[in-house]
Protein backbone atom coordinates (compact mmCIF):
# COMPACT_ATOMS: atom_id res chain seq x y z
CA UNK A 1 0.00 0.00 0.00
CA UNK A 2 2.79 2.46 0.80
CA UNK A 3 4.28 1.93 -2.64
CA UNK A 4 0.92 1.85 -4.44
CA UNK A 5 -0.55 4.99 -2.87
CA UNK A 6 2.52 7.12 -2.14
CA UNK A 7 5.86 6.09 -3.63
CA UNK A 8 4.39 5.50 -7.09
CA UNK A 9 3.29 9.14 -7.29
CA UNK A 10 6.88 10.28 -6.83
CA UNK A 11 8.14 7.77 -9.42
CA UNK A 12 5.53 9.10 -11.86
CA UNK A 13 7.02 12.58 -11.56
CA UNK A 14 4.24 13.92 -9.30
CA UNK A 15 6.46 14.45 -6.28
CA UNK A 16 6.07 18.24 -6.42
CA UNK A 17 2.26 18.12 -6.42
CA UNK A 18 0.49 19.13 -3.22
CA UNK A 19 -0.60 16.08 -1.25
CA UNK A 20 -1.72 17.54 2.10
CA UNK A 21 -3.22 20.96 2.79
CA UNK A 22 -3.80 22.56 6.19
CA UNK A 23 -4.69 26.11 7.17
CA UNK A 24 -1.02 26.80 7.89
CA UNK A 25 0.86 25.18 5.00
CA UNK A 26 0.93 22.35 2.49
CA UNK A 27 3.09 19.24 1.92
CA UNK A 28 4.05 17.69 -1.41
CA UNK A 29 4.03 13.97 -2.19
CA UNK A 30 7.82 14.00 -2.06
CA UNK A 31 7.77 15.60 1.40
CA UNK A 32 5.22 13.08 2.67
CA UNK A 33 7.34 10.24 1.30
CA UNK A 34 10.49 11.56 2.98
CA UNK A 35 8.79 11.86 6.36
CA UNK A 36 7.10 8.46 6.04
CA UNK A 37 10.53 6.92 5.37
CA UNK A 38 11.81 8.55 8.56
CA UNK A 39 8.86 7.15 10.53
CA UNK A 40 9.62 3.66 9.21
CA UNK A 41 13.27 4.03 10.28
CA UNK A 42 12.18 5.34 13.68
CA UNK A 43 9.89 2.35 14.28
CA UNK A 44 12.56 -0.07 13.13
CA UNK A 45 15.04 1.49 15.57
CA UNK A 46 12.50 1.04 18.37
CA UNK A 47 12.30 -2.68 17.65
CA UNK A 48 8.99 -2.87 15.78
CA UNK A 49 8.97 -5.69 13.23
CA UNK A 50 6.87 -6.55 10.17
CA UNK A 51 3.38 -7.88 10.94
CA UNK A 52 3.30 -6.35 14.44
CA UNK A 53 0.55 -3.88 15.26
CA UNK A 54 1.09 -0.14 15.64
CA UNK A 55 -1.68 2.09 16.99
CA UNK A 56 -2.47 5.43 15.36
CA UNK A 57 -4.51 7.60 17.74
CA UNK A 58 -3.89 10.95 16.08
CA UNK A 59 -5.77 14.09 15.17
CA UNK A 60 -6.17 14.72 11.45
CA UNK A 61 -2.98 16.30 10.16
CA UNK A 62 0.26 15.50 8.33
CA UNK A 63 1.48 13.42 11.30
CA UNK A 64 -1.37 10.95 10.74
CA UNK A 65 -0.47 10.57 7.07
CA UNK A 66 3.26 10.06 7.56
CA UNK A 67 2.70 7.64 10.44
CA UNK A 68 0.13 5.68 8.41
CA UNK A 69 2.49 5.15 5.48
CA UNK A 70 5.56 4.76 7.71
CA UNK A 71 3.96 1.81 9.50
CA UNK A 72 3.03 0.20 6.18
CA UNK A 73 6.52 0.73 4.76
CA UNK A 74 7.90 -1.29 7.64
CA UNK A 75 5.44 -4.09 6.90
CA UNK A 76 3.68 -3.54 10.22
CA UNK A 77 -0.10 -3.29 10.66
CA UNK A 78 -1.96 -0.03 11.26
CA UNK A 79 -4.56 0.03 14.05
CA UNK A 80 -6.54 3.30 13.88
CA UNK A 81 -8.17 4.53 17.08
CA UNK A 82 -10.21 7.50 18.15
CA UNK A 83 -7.76 9.80 19.99
CA UNK A 84 -10.53 10.82 22.41
CA UNK A 85 -10.87 7.38 24.06
CA UNK A 86 -10.84 7.14 27.84
CA UNK A 87 -8.21 5.27 29.86
CA UNK A 88 -10.31 2.12 30.39
CA UNK A 89 -11.01 1.70 26.67
CA UNK A 90 -7.35 2.33 25.80
CA UNK A 91 -6.15 -0.25 28.33
CA UNK A 92 -8.47 -2.84 26.81
CA UNK A 93 -7.33 -2.02 23.28
CA UNK A 94 -3.64 -2.12 24.18
CA UNK A 95 -4.19 -5.66 25.44
CA UNK A 96 -6.52 -6.74 22.62
CA UNK A 97 -4.31 -5.48 19.78
CA UNK A 98 -0.98 -6.38 21.42
CA UNK A 99 0.39 -3.25 19.78
CA UNK A 100 4.15 -2.80 20.02
CA UNK A 101 4.03 0.95 19.47
CA UNK A 102 1.50 3.78 19.46
CA UNK A 103 1.48 7.22 17.86
CA UNK A 104 -0.49 9.73 19.94
CA UNK A 105 -0.85 13.49 19.81
CA UNK A 106 0.53 15.80 22.45
CA UNK A 107 -3.04 16.99 23.09
CA UNK A 108 -4.33 13.56 24.21
CA UNK A 109 -1.12 11.93 25.41
CA UNK A 110 -2.20 11.82 29.07
CA UNK A 111 -4.79 9.06 28.74
CA UNK A 112 -2.56 6.94 26.50
CA UNK A 113 0.43 7.30 28.82
CA UNK A 114 -1.66 6.36 31.85
CA UNK A 115 -3.16 3.35 30.07
CA UNK A 116 0.26 2.33 28.78
CA UNK A 117 1.75 1.86 32.27
CA UNK A 118 0.23 -1.60 32.53
CA UNK A 119 0.37 -2.55 28.85
CA UNK A 120 2.09 -5.91 28.44
CA UNK A 121 3.22 -5.54 24.82
CA UNK A 122 3.68 -1.80 24.30
CA UNK A 123 7.35 -0.83 23.93
CA UNK A 124 7.14 2.65 22.40
CA UNK A 125 4.77 5.57 22.78
CA UNK A 126 5.55 8.19 20.13
CA UNK A 127 4.12 11.63 20.94
CA UNK A 128 3.63 13.81 17.86
CA UNK A 129 2.93 17.50 17.54
CA UNK A 130 5.93 18.61 19.60
CA UNK A 131 9.27 20.18 18.66
CA UNK A 132 10.93 17.13 20.22
CA UNK A 133 9.16 14.80 17.80
CA UNK A 134 10.16 16.90 14.81
CA UNK A 135 13.77 16.97 16.00
CA UNK A 136 13.82 13.23 16.67
CA UNK A 137 12.39 12.47 13.24
CA UNK A 138 15.10 14.53 11.53
CA UNK A 139 17.70 12.23 13.09
CA UNK A 140 16.51 9.29 10.99
CA UNK A 141 17.37 8.66 7.32
CA UNK A 142 14.96 9.92 4.68
CA UNK A 143 15.32 6.73 2.62
CA UNK A 144 13.78 3.36 3.43
CA UNK A 145 13.69 0.05 1.60
CA UNK A 146 10.02 -0.96 1.92
CA UNK A 147 9.23 -4.38 3.33
CA UNK A 148 7.82 -6.48 0.50
CA UNK A 149 4.36 -7.11 1.91
CA UNK A 150 2.13 -9.58 0.09
CA UNK A 151 -1.22 -8.33 -1.20
CA UNK A 152 -2.97 -10.74 1.19
CA UNK A 153 -0.98 -9.71 4.28
CA UNK A 154 -2.88 -7.85 7.01
CA UNK A 155 -2.47 -4.11 6.47
CA UNK A 156 -4.99 -2.27 8.63
CA UNK A 157 -7.29 -3.18 11.49
CA UNK A 158 -10.67 -1.46 11.26
CA UNK A 159 -13.25 -1.59 14.00
CA UNK A 160 -16.80 -2.75 13.39
CA UNK A 161 -18.60 -0.52 15.88
CA UNK A 162 -20.23 -2.24 18.78
CA UNK A 163 -22.42 -0.31 21.19
CA UNK A 164 -21.19 -2.09 24.31
CA UNK A 165 -17.75 -3.27 25.40
CA UNK A 166 -14.87 -3.40 22.95
CA UNK A 167 -15.69 -3.35 19.23
CA UNK A 168 -14.58 -6.19 16.94
CA UNK A 169 -11.36 -5.69 14.99
CA UNK A 170 -11.74 -6.40 11.27
CA UNK A 171 -8.43 -7.57 9.75
CA UNK A 172 -8.10 -6.05 6.28
CA UNK A 173 -5.44 -6.77 3.66
CA UNK A 174 -3.44 -4.62 1.24
CA UNK A 175 -5.51 -6.08 -1.63
CA UNK A 176 -8.78 -4.68 -0.23
CA UNK A 177 -7.61 -1.07 -0.22
CA UNK A 178 -6.29 -1.19 -3.77
CA UNK A 179 -9.45 -2.92 -5.02
CA UNK A 180 -12.00 -0.48 -3.61
CA UNK A 181 -9.86 2.51 -4.55
CA UNK A 182 -10.13 1.41 -8.17
CA UNK A 183 -13.75 0.18 -8.13
CA UNK A 184 -15.31 2.98 -6.10
CA UNK A 185 -12.79 5.83 -5.85
CA UNK A 186 -11.78 5.87 -9.50
CA UNK A 187 -14.61 4.14 -11.38
CA UNK A 188 -17.59 5.50 -9.40
CA UNK A 189 -16.41 8.83 -7.95
CA UNK A 190 -13.98 9.44 -10.83
CA UNK A 191 -11.22 10.91 -8.72
CA UNK A 192 -8.72 12.96 -10.75
CA UNK A 193 -5.43 14.65 -9.92
CA UNK A 194 -6.98 18.12 -9.75
CA UNK A 195 -9.45 17.11 -7.05
CA UNK A 196 -9.20 18.51 -3.53
CA UNK A 197 -11.05 16.55 -0.83
CA UNK A 198 -12.47 17.70 2.50
CA UNK A 199 -13.96 15.32 5.04
CA UNK A 200 -16.33 15.61 7.97
CA UNK A 201 -15.40 12.19 9.44
CA UNK A 202 -11.87 11.95 10.78
CA UNK A 203 -9.20 9.76 9.19
CA UNK A 204 -9.47 6.95 11.74
CA UNK A 205 -12.89 6.13 10.21
CA UNK A 206 -12.49 3.75 7.27
CA UNK A 207 -14.91 5.94 5.28
CA UNK A 208 -12.53 8.91 5.59
CA UNK A 209 -9.33 6.84 5.27
CA UNK A 210 -10.48 5.98 1.78
CA UNK A 211 -12.22 9.10 0.57
CA UNK A 212 -9.90 11.64 2.19
CA UNK A 213 -6.55 9.85 1.89
CA UNK A 214 -6.19 6.78 -0.30
CA UNK A 215 -8.55 7.66 -3.16
CA UNK A 216 -7.04 11.10 -3.76
CA UNK A 217 -3.47 9.88 -3.21
CA UNK A 218 -4.00 7.14 -5.81
CA UNK A 219 -4.34 9.75 -8.58
CA UNK A 220 -2.08 12.51 -7.25
CA UNK A 221 -4.91 14.66 -5.85
CA UNK A 222 -4.70 16.52 -2.54
CA UNK A 223 -6.48 16.34 0.80
CA UNK A 224 -7.49 18.99 3.33
CA UNK A 225 -6.87 18.10 6.98
CA UNK A 226 -7.78 19.90 10.18
CA UNK A 227 -7.56 18.67 13.78
CA UNK A 228 -10.53 20.42 15.36
CA UNK A 229 -13.99 18.96 15.81
CA UNK A 230 -16.08 19.51 12.69
CA UNK A 231 -19.01 21.90 13.04
CA UNK A 232 -21.09 23.64 10.40
CA UNK A 233 -19.18 26.87 11.04
CA UNK A 234 -15.85 25.06 10.75
CA UNK A 235 -16.88 23.38 7.51
CA UNK A 236 -18.07 26.60 5.93
CA UNK A 237 -14.74 28.17 6.83
CA UNK A 238 -12.68 25.30 5.34
CA UNK A 239 -14.72 25.27 2.13
CA UNK A 240 -14.20 29.02 1.70
CA UNK A 241 -10.46 28.74 2.38
CA UNK A 242 -9.51 25.56 0.49
CA UNK A 243 -12.20 25.38 -2.24
CA UNK A 244 -12.53 21.58 -2.27
CA UNK A 245 -14.05 19.73 -5.20
CA UNK A 246 -15.27 16.70 -3.20
CA UNK A 247 -16.94 16.84 0.22
CA UNK A 248 -17.11 13.67 2.31
CA UNK A 249 -19.90 14.00 4.81
CA UNK A 250 -22.65 12.31 6.83
CA UNK A 251 -26.39 12.97 7.20
CA UNK A 252 -26.07 14.62 10.63
CA UNK A 253 -23.68 17.22 9.24
CA UNK A 254 -25.80 17.69 6.12
CA UNK A 255 -28.71 18.63 8.39
CA UNK A 256 -26.48 20.97 10.44
CA UNK A 257 -25.34 22.75 7.28
CA UNK A 258 -28.88 23.14 5.98
CA UNK A 259 -30.22 24.40 9.31
CA UNK A 260 -27.44 26.95 9.81
CA UNK A 261 -28.58 30.59 9.72
CA UNK A 262 -25.75 31.58 7.32
CA UNK A 263 -26.42 28.77 4.84
CA UNK A 264 -27.61 31.13 2.10
CA UNK A 265 -24.38 33.13 2.36
CA UNK A 266 -22.17 30.13 1.56
CA UNK A 267 -20.47 29.47 -1.76
CA UNK A 268 -20.30 25.76 -2.60
CA UNK A 269 -19.43 26.45 -6.23
CA UNK A 270 -16.08 24.64 -6.03
CA UNK A 271 -17.75 21.29 -5.24
CA UNK A 272 -18.41 18.85 -8.07
CA UNK A 273 -19.90 16.23 -5.74
CA UNK A 274 -20.48 15.22 -2.12
CA UNK A 275 -20.80 11.76 -0.62
CA UNK A 276 -22.91 10.57 2.30
CA UNK A 277 -22.49 7.37 4.30
CA UNK A 278 -22.32 6.07 7.86
CA UNK A 279 -26.05 6.36 8.55
CA UNK A 280 -29.30 6.50 6.61
CA UNK A 281 -29.86 9.63 4.50
CA UNK A 282 -33.54 10.67 4.69
CA UNK A 283 -35.19 11.55 1.37
CA UNK A 284 -36.34 14.93 2.71
CA UNK A 285 -32.78 15.83 3.68
CA UNK A 286 -31.49 14.80 0.25
CA UNK A 287 -34.01 17.04 -1.51
CA UNK A 288 -33.22 19.97 0.81
CA UNK A 289 -29.50 19.61 0.00
CA UNK A 290 -30.13 19.64 -3.75
CA UNK A 291 -32.37 22.69 -3.50
CA UNK A 292 -29.91 24.58 -1.29
CA UNK A 293 -26.56 23.77 -2.92
CA UNK A 294 -27.23 22.17 -6.31
CA UNK A 295 -24.36 19.70 -5.82
CA UNK A 296 -24.65 15.97 -6.59
CA UNK A 297 -25.01 14.11 -3.27
CA UNK A 298 -24.14 10.43 -3.60
CA UNK A 299 -25.57 8.27 -0.84
CA UNK A 300 -23.76 4.96 -0.43
CA UNK A 301 -23.30 1.98 1.84
CA UNK A 302 -20.27 0.03 3.02
CA UNK A 303 -18.92 -1.94 5.95
CA UNK A 304 -15.56 -2.36 7.66
CA UNK A 305 -15.68 -6.02 6.64
CA UNK A 306 -15.62 -4.94 2.98
CA UNK A 307 -13.53 -1.90 3.95
CA UNK A 308 -15.52 0.79 2.19
CA UNK A 309 -18.55 1.56 0.05
CA UNK A 310 -19.83 -1.14 -2.32
CA UNK A 311 -23.33 0.22 -3.04
CA UNK A 312 -23.64 3.77 -4.32
CA UNK A 313 -25.52 6.32 -6.31
CA UNK A 314 -23.42 7.73 -9.16
CA UNK A 315 -22.83 11.14 -10.69
CA UNK A 316 -25.75 11.69 -13.06
CA UNK A 317 -27.55 8.60 -11.73
CA UNK A 318 -29.02 9.53 -8.36
CA UNK A 319 -32.24 8.18 -6.90
CA UNK A 320 -32.95 9.84 -3.50
CA UNK A 321 -34.12 7.42 -0.85
CA UNK A 322 -31.99 4.59 -2.21
CA UNK A 323 -28.40 3.52 -1.67
CA UNK A 324 -27.94 3.26 -5.43
CA UNK A 325 -26.66 0.17 -7.18
CA UNK A 326 -23.79 -2.27 -6.68
CA UNK A 327 -20.38 -0.72 -7.30
CA UNK A 328 -18.57 -2.32 -10.24
CA UNK A 329 -16.52 -5.25 -8.94
CA UNK A 330 -19.01 -6.27 -6.26
CA UNK A 331 -21.87 -8.78 -6.42
CA UNK A 332 -24.93 -8.47 -4.18
CA UNK A 333 -27.69 -10.79 -3.05
CA UNK A 334 -30.88 -10.15 -1.07
CA UNK A 335 -31.56 -13.35 0.84
CA UNK A 336 -34.05 -15.02 3.14
CA UNK A 337 -33.12 -16.29 6.60
CA UNK A 338 -32.21 -19.58 4.92
CA UNK A 339 -29.86 -17.90 2.41
CA UNK A 340 -32.20 -18.21 -0.56
CA UNK A 341 -32.45 -15.34 -3.07
CA UNK A 342 -35.60 -13.27 -2.64
CA UNK A 343 -37.74 -11.82 -5.43
CA UNK A 344 -37.50 -8.16 -6.44
CA UNK A 345 -39.12 -5.84 -3.92
CA UNK A 346 -38.87 -8.16 -0.91
CA UNK A 347 -36.78 -7.20 2.13
CA UNK A 348 -34.02 -9.59 3.12
CA UNK A 349 -30.45 -10.01 4.32
CA UNK A 350 -27.72 -8.24 2.34
CA UNK A 351 -24.95 -10.53 1.06
CA UNK A 352 -21.91 -9.08 -0.75
CA UNK A 353 -18.96 -10.56 -2.64
CA UNK A 354 -15.81 -8.82 -3.91
CA UNK A 355 -12.04 -8.51 -3.57
CA UNK A 356 -12.24 -6.13 -0.61
CA UNK A 357 -13.46 -8.74 1.86
CA UNK A 358 -11.58 -8.90 5.16
CA UNK A 359 -9.83 -11.98 6.53
CA UNK A 360 -12.22 -12.03 9.48
CA UNK A 361 -12.59 -10.73 13.04
CA UNK A 362 -9.62 -10.85 15.40
CA UNK A 363 -10.21 -13.48 18.11
CA UNK A 364 -13.88 -13.85 17.09
CA UNK A 365 -14.10 -17.17 15.25
CA UNK A 366 -17.82 -17.75 15.87
CA UNK A 367 -18.75 -14.33 14.49
CA UNK A 368 -16.33 -14.80 11.60
CA UNK A 369 -17.98 -18.10 10.69
CA UNK A 370 -21.43 -16.54 10.79
CA UNK A 371 -20.58 -13.49 8.69
CA UNK A 372 -17.97 -14.83 6.26
CA UNK A 373 -19.53 -17.59 4.18
CA UNK A 374 -17.45 -18.86 1.29
CA UNK A 375 -16.82 -15.89 -1.01
CA UNK A 376 -19.67 -13.94 0.57
CA UNK A 377 -20.03 -11.66 3.56
CA UNK A 378 -23.43 -11.42 5.28
CA UNK A 379 -23.65 -7.87 6.55
CA UNK A 380 -26.52 -8.16 9.01
CA UNK A 381 -28.38 -5.38 7.17
CA UNK A 382 -31.84 -5.60 5.65
CA UNK A 383 -32.41 -4.23 2.14
CA UNK A 384 -34.76 -4.53 -0.80
CA UNK A 385 -33.86 -4.28 -4.50
CA UNK A 386 -36.24 -2.80 -7.05
CA UNK A 387 -36.70 -3.81 -10.68
CA UNK A 388 -34.02 -1.30 -11.79
CA UNK A 389 -31.38 -2.63 -9.40
CA UNK A 390 -31.53 0.22 -6.84
CA UNK A 391 -31.30 -0.90 -3.22
CA UNK A 392 -33.28 0.58 -0.35
CA UNK A 393 -32.00 0.27 3.20
CA UNK A 394 -34.36 -1.02 5.90
CA UNK A 395 -32.02 -1.10 8.89
CA UNK A 396 -29.94 -3.62 10.75
CA UNK A 397 -31.51 -7.05 11.12
CA UNK A 398 -31.30 -6.69 14.88
CA UNK A 399 -33.16 -3.36 14.54
CA UNK A 400 -36.18 -4.98 12.90
CA UNK A 401 -38.83 -5.32 15.59
CA UNK A 402 -41.79 -7.64 15.72
CA UNK A 403 -44.64 -5.66 17.24
CA UNK A 404 -48.16 -7.04 17.54
CA UNK A 405 -47.03 -9.96 15.37
CA UNK A 406 -45.88 -7.70 12.52
CA UNK A 407 -42.41 -6.62 11.37
CA UNK A 408 -41.45 -2.99 11.96
CA UNK A 409 -38.39 -1.30 10.41
CA UNK A 410 -37.23 1.27 12.95
CA UNK A 411 -35.71 3.44 10.20
CA UNK A 412 -39.18 4.01 8.77
CA UNK A 413 -40.41 5.32 12.12
CA UNK A 414 -37.30 7.44 12.58
CA UNK A 415 -37.76 9.08 9.20
CA UNK A 416 -41.40 9.76 10.00
CA UNK A 417 -40.51 11.46 13.29
CA UNK A 418 -37.81 13.51 11.57
CA UNK A 419 -40.39 14.89 9.14
CA UNK A 420 -42.14 16.68 12.01
CA UNK A 421 -40.95 20.32 12.16
CA UNK A 422 -40.35 20.21 15.93
CA UNK A 423 -37.86 17.32 15.67
CA UNK A 424 -34.14 17.96 15.22
CA UNK A 425 -32.99 14.35 15.59
CA UNK A 426 -34.75 11.07 16.34
CA UNK A 427 -33.89 7.43 16.87
CA UNK A 428 -36.17 4.50 17.60
CA UNK A 429 -35.09 1.49 19.65
CA UNK A 430 -36.80 -1.73 20.66
CA UNK A 431 -37.18 -1.70 24.45
CA UNK A 432 -38.35 -4.33 26.94
CA UNK A 433 -41.62 -2.92 28.28
CA UNK A 434 -41.14 -4.62 31.66
CA UNK A 435 -43.34 -7.59 30.79
CA UNK A 436 -40.87 -9.23 28.42
CA UNK A 437 -42.39 -7.70 25.28
CA UNK A 438 -40.38 -5.51 22.89
CA UNK A 439 -41.94 -2.18 22.00
CA UNK A 440 -40.70 0.75 19.89
CA UNK A 441 -39.52 3.74 21.95
CA UNK A 442 -38.52 7.07 20.49
CA UNK A 443 -35.57 9.19 21.66
CA UNK A 444 -35.80 12.71 20.32
CA UNK A 445 -33.89 15.98 20.29
CA UNK A 446 -36.43 18.79 19.93
CA UNK A 447 -36.51 22.55 20.40
CA UNK A 448 -39.46 22.51 22.80
CA UNK A 449 -39.66 19.13 24.53
CA UNK A 450 -42.95 18.79 26.43
CA UNK A 451 -45.33 15.95 27.22
CA UNK A 452 -47.77 17.59 24.83
CA UNK A 453 -45.13 17.16 22.14
CA UNK A 454 -44.84 13.47 22.99
CA UNK A 455 -48.54 12.95 22.30
CA UNK A 456 -48.33 15.10 19.18
CA UNK A 457 -45.47 13.05 17.76
CA UNK A 458 -47.17 9.76 18.57
CA UNK A 459 -50.29 10.90 16.73
CA UNK A 460 -48.13 12.16 13.85
CA UNK A 461 -46.64 8.65 13.39
CA UNK A 462 -50.08 7.00 13.65
CA UNK A 463 -51.36 9.31 10.94
CA UNK A 464 -48.50 8.75 8.50
CA UNK A 465 -47.74 5.06 9.14
CA UNK A 466 -49.62 1.97 10.17
CA UNK A 467 -50.88 2.71 13.71
CA UNK A 468 -49.06 -0.21 15.36
CA UNK A 469 -45.72 1.40 14.48
CA UNK A 470 -46.04 4.43 16.76
CA UNK A 471 -43.45 4.79 19.60
CA UNK A 472 -45.04 3.68 22.87
CA UNK A 473 -43.05 6.34 24.69
CA UNK A 474 -40.86 9.23 23.61
CA UNK A 475 -37.97 10.46 25.72
CA UNK A 476 -36.44 13.86 25.03
CA UNK A 477 -32.74 14.70 25.08
CA UNK A 478 -30.68 17.84 24.55
CA UNK A 479 -28.08 15.57 22.92
CA UNK A 480 -28.22 11.84 22.17
CA UNK A 481 -25.47 9.60 23.62
CA UNK A 482 -22.90 8.39 21.10
CA UNK A 483 -20.40 5.55 20.76
CA UNK A 484 -16.64 5.91 20.31
CA UNK A 485 -17.30 5.96 16.54
CA UNK A 486 -19.68 8.91 16.87
CA UNK A 487 -22.86 6.93 16.12
CA UNK A 488 -25.92 7.10 18.37
CA UNK A 489 -25.42 4.65 21.25
CA UNK A 490 -28.59 2.62 20.73
CA UNK A 491 -27.38 -0.09 23.10
CA UNK A 492 -27.15 2.36 25.97
CA UNK A 493 -30.58 3.83 25.23
CA UNK A 494 -32.10 0.34 25.05
CA UNK A 495 -30.43 -0.85 28.26
CA UNK A 496 -31.22 2.21 30.37
CA UNK A 497 -34.85 2.42 29.29
CA UNK A 498 -35.40 -1.35 29.73
CA UNK A 499 -33.98 -1.15 33.26
CA UNK A 500 -36.30 1.74 34.11
CA UNK A 501 -39.27 -0.24 32.82
CA UNK A 502 -38.42 -3.27 34.95
CA UNK A 503 -38.22 -1.26 38.16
Amino acid sequence: MADHFLDARVREGRGARIAVRTDERSWTFAEVQTQANRVANLLQAKGVRPEERVILALDDGPEFVIAFFGVLKLGAVVVMLNPELNVDKIEGLYDYTRARAAFVSDRTRGAFETAGKGARFLDALVVTGTPEFETELEDYPDQFDNFRSHRDDPAVWLFSGGTTGLPKAVVQTHRSFANTTYCYGQETLRFAEDDVTLSVPKLYFGYATGSNLLFPFSVGASIVLFPERCTAECLFEKIALHRPTILITVPTMIKNLLDHPTRQDQDFGSLRLATSAGEALPVKLHHRWTEAFGVDLLDGFGTAEMWHIFISNRPGDIRPGTLGKAVTGFDLRVCSDEGEDLPTGQTGWLWVRGDSRALGYWQEMEKTRWGFRGDWYVTGDMVARDEDGYLTYHGRADDMLKVSGKWLAIREVEECLQRHPAVKEAVVVGVDDGDGLTKPYGFVVAADATRDLEATLQEFVKTHLEPFKYPRRIEFFSELPRTHLGKVDRGRLRKEQSERNRK
